[in-house]
C-alpha cells in the first residue's frame, strides 16, 4: 500500500487551479493534502482532511470518485487520473485514532442532534469542536444511520463507525441510542430540558412504493429494509430487484453473498442509475441488468413487466403490448426513499414540502425557531459527502445564531 500511495502522490501535478478540488462537493484541499504527505507531515495532512470533512475516512471508501475528484483530475483526460481516494484513505485511516482534535472551550450551551447518519455525525463533531455540549439521539442501536444499516459491510467496514463513536465520546459528545424523538420524547421536551438548539439529520428511511398490485405479498421486500439485516431473510435462489441505483446494486451484491443464485435488476430507463464502479462490481459479482422494463404487477411467480420502446435519442416512445413474466422467488423494490413522518407529526409548526422533506431557509433553519436540518431529510437521497457538506454549512449558521443570542 505504502509504495502505491507514494507512486500516486508523485504523479500529482500540483495544479494551480486544481480541478480535482472543484469536483469535490466538500472542496477537499487535495493538493495541500498531497503536498503535506510528500513532506512526511502525515498527522498534519490527517488534521487538514478531518477539519475540512470529519467523515473523510468514510468518503475515501464510498464516494463516487470517478464523477468527483478523480473524474476531474487533469491527468485523466489523456491517461489515468491520480487515485486521490487511495491517498485520502491512507492518510485518514492512519491518523483518525491518534490525531488530537482541537476544540474551543466549553461554552455551557447544550445542543441536540437527532440522527447519527452522515449529516448528524458531521454536525455533532463540528458543534463539539465549537465548544457546545452535544447529545446525539438515534432510534437505532448503533450509530451511522445509512452508513450502518444501508451500506453493506463489504463496501464500508462497520469497524470504521465504531472508531467514529470512540472519537465522538473523546470529544465529549453524549450518545443516546434506541431513543426516537417523536415517541416518548419530542422536540418540545428537548427545549424544556435546556437544549438551546436542535439539529435534525434523520435521513430517509421510508421506502418509496411502486403503486402496483402485489407490493404487500410475502415474497416482496423493500431494499432499505433488506439491507438493514439481510441475514433475517431467505430470498430463495432467484431474486428480482426493481431499480438500478446504488441501493439496488447494494441489494444485488448482498443477496448474492447470502445464497441467491440468479439475481436480476430491472430498470424502467435504458441505462443504470448507479455509479459506473458499482455497475461493474455488481455485474462482476454475477447480477444481470434488464432495461426498459415497466413494472405492472407482482404475482406469485414474480414481477410482471411491459417492455418500453425508445427512440434513437434514448427517449421513451411507446411500449410493447405483450406482458413479460419474470420468474423470481423474491422481489425487492429499491427505487428510492423518503423521510418518515413521526417527527413532523409530533412537532407542531414543523413544515414539509409536497414530497415530505423538511422546509428550511438559506441557513438550514426549519419553520421552527432554533430547529435546523441538513442531509437527506432536506434534500432527498444523496451521497455521504453531500450530506456532510450541507451539515457544515448549517452548523456555521447555528453557531452564528447561538453566539448572537448569548451576547
Amino acid at each position: 500500500m505504502a509504495s502505491h500511495v507514494i507512486d500516486e502522490i508523485n504523479r500529482c501535478l500540483q495544479c494551480k487551479k486544481p480541478a480535482c478540488r472543484q469536483g469535490c462537493p466538500i472542496n477537499t484541499p487535495i493538493p495541500e493534502m498531497i503536498g503535506l504527505l510528500k513532506e512526511h507531515r502525515l498527522i498534519e495532512a490527517g488534521e487538514l482532511l478531518f477539519n475540512n470533512n470529519p467523515l473523510s475516512l468514510v468518503c475515501s471508501v464510498i464516494c463516487n470518485h470517478e464523477q468527483q475528484c478523480e473524474g476531474h483530475c487533469i491527468l485523466g483526460r489523456k491517461s489515468n487520473a491520480v487515485q486521490i481516494s487511495t491517498i485520502e484513505h491512507y492518510i485518514s485511516d492512519t491518523c483518525l485514532d491518534n490525531m488530537q482534535i482541537s476544540c474551543l472551550p466549553d461554552n455551557g450551551i447544550a445542543v441536540a442532534v437527532i440522527g447519527s447518519g452522515p449529516a448528524g455525525l458531521a454536525g455533532a463533531i463540528q458543534l463539539a469542536r465549537l465548544g457546545y455540549r452535544v447529545t446525539i439521539f438515534d432510534s437505532k442501536d448503533r450509530i451511522g444511520g445509512v452508513m450502518q444499516y444501508g451500506i453493506p459491510e463489504f463496501r464500508l467496514p462497520k469497524s470504521i463507525l465504531e472508531r467514529f463513536k470512540d472519537k465522538l465520546q473523546n470529544l465529549g459528545v453524549r450518545i443516546r441510542l434506541n431513543t426516537t424523538i417523536g415517541n416518548a420524547l419530542r422536540i418540545d421536551n428537548l427545549f424544556r430540558d435546556d437544549y438551546r438548539a436542535v439539529f435534525v439529520g434523520t435521513g430517509v428511511w421510508r421506502p418509496r412504493t411502486l403503486g402496483v398490485k402485489g407490493e404487500s405479498r410475502g415474497n416482496v421486500l423493500f431494499g432499505i429494509d433488506y439491507l438493514a439485516n439481510p441475514r433475517q431473510h431467505d430470498l430463495g435462489q432467484r431474486v428480482a430487484i426493481i431499480g438500478m441505483g446504488d441501493t439496488a446494486m447494494d441489494v444485488a451484491r448482498t443477496s448474492l453473498r447470502h445464497g441467491a443464485q440468479q439475481v436480476t435488476l430491472y430498470s424502467r430507463s435504458n441505462k443504470a442509475g448507479g455509479s459506473r464502479e458499482q455497475q461493474l462490481y455488481t455485474q462482476l459479482d454475477g447480477a444481470e441488468f434488464e432495461f426498459g422494463k415497466q413494472i405492472m404487477e407482482i404475482n406469485e411467480q414474480g414481477p410482471l413487466f411491459r417492455q418500453l420502446l425508445f427512440d434513437e435519442n434514448g427517449q421513451p416512445c411507446g411500449e410493447a403490448e405483450e406482458l413479460l413474466q419474470a420468474q423470481a422467488d423474491s422481489v425487492i423494490i429499491a427505487v428510492s426513499q423518503g423521510p418518515r413522518r413521526r417527527l413532523v407529526d409530533t412537532t407542531k409548526g414543523l413544515e414539509v414540502d409536497e414530497k415530505g422533506f423538511l422546509v428550511v431557509d438559506e441557513d438550514g433553519q426549519t419553520t421552527l425557531p432554533m430547529v435546523y436540518a441538513a442531509g437527506d431529510v432536506v434534500t432527498g437521497p444523496r451521497n455521504v459527502v453531500q450530506a456532510v457538506a450541507g451539515a457544515k454549512k448549517v452548523v456555521e449558521a447555528m453557531h452564528k445564531k447561538l453566539q448572537e443570542q448569548n451576547q
